[in-house]
């Protein structure tokens, strides 16, 4: 990290878009970039659990139930980890908030320490070329390279280029049809969320179509002049 890309305390971000619009590849290219932690719910859940806080016992005991955990359980594990030192520079929430109302705990929590949401960023999406994007992708079974049926195609059919085994797998999920619900379930949810942080003046939309290099240019960009 160059010294002039320091971020002073409390540069902290929300990244939204969704499934497959790059934001886990994003968010680590700006870790790497500006010092930032990319914080991401499961991860969050996992470790307090893994760690045996009075949160994380609380989340296992209702996870283990079959249930969802509680806004106010996400907010606690959020405030364990935002007091550990690494954090202090600020962090990159990806996957929450995902309602106006966990925004609005977020804001609370990050106002009780004396910080707030510098940048909101929306990965904008065309949902046609999404369900296209990733109902065609698959991996080798052996090695784990990707493909795609348009956009990157094994030299022989059925075998990988990489390590030449024939076992090909795709992910249950990526198909059309689950894609797209995700896709409407992802704009119902946060719709109002992009309102929510517009009205505060902190929104930055950019679009994720775009090849990966210019994405992360565009982003930088932005992250750059909120963390300055």
């Amino acid at each position: 990290m160059d010294g002039s890309d320091t971020p002073r305390a409390g540069a902290n971000l929300v990244l939204l878009g969704p499934p497959g619009a790059g934001k886990g590849t994003q968010a680590r290219m700006l870790e790497e970039q500006f010092g930032l932690v990319q914080l991401s719910t499961g991860d969050l859940l996992r470790a307090a659990v893994a760690a045996g806080t009075e949160a994380g016992r609380q989340a296992k005991a209702v996870m283990e139930a079959g249930d969802l955990v509680s806004d106010a359980i996400v907010i606690a594990i959020l405030r364990d980890r935002l007091s550990e030192p690494d954090c202090a520079g600020g962090v990159i929430l990806d996957g929450f908030p995902r309602t106006t109302v966990q925004a609005e705990a977020l804001d609370g929590l990050l106002a009780e320490i004396g910080q707030g949401i510098r940048a909101a960023i929306s990965l904008e999406v065309d949902d046609a070329a999404m369900v296209t994007r990733i109902s065609g992708r698959y991996t080798c079974g052996g090695c784990g390279e990707g493909y795609h049926d348009s956009f990157k195609v094994p030299s022989r059919l059925g075998i990988c280029d990489k390590c030449g085994g024939t076992e090909m797998k795709r992910r249950a999920d990526d198909n059309a049809e689950t894609v797209e619900q995700r896709l409407r379930a992802y704009h119902a949810q946060t719709a109002p969320l992009i309102s929510y942080y517009e009205s505060r003046g902190v929104l930055a939309r950019v679009d994720a179509m775009a090849e990966i290099e210019a994405v992360a240019r565009e982003l930088n960009a932005i992250v750059a002049k909120a963390v300055a």
